[in-house]
């Protein structure tokens, strides 16, 4: 069992989305099977950003919505 933490901090202050609300931009977290994650989440009425799609490091992605379930903090899962 591996858990990967990510916390990320924009490099520019002044782009989007504006770190000035929260200064960390946002966590990301490894799942094995990230649609069954996420229709997990969403049975239990977590919003979310979007689908999944394919982000960076050509990963399947899906971001839990910082006002709908992730507590003012942008939570991203990846697979």
């Amino acid at each position: 069992f591996n858990v990967e933490i990510d916390l990320m901090q924009p490099l520019d202050a002044a782009a989007r989305p504006n770190p000035a609300s929260h200064p960390l931009h946002h966590v990301g977290l490894w799942v094995d099977n990230l649609p069954g994650a996420v229709d997990y989440l969403k049975a239990k009425g977590v919003g979310f950003v979007g689908d999944v799609r394919r982000g960076a490091a050509n990963c399947d992605v899906a971001f839990i919505d910082p006002k709908a379930g992730g507590q003012g903090v942008l939570i991203e899962l990846v697979q």
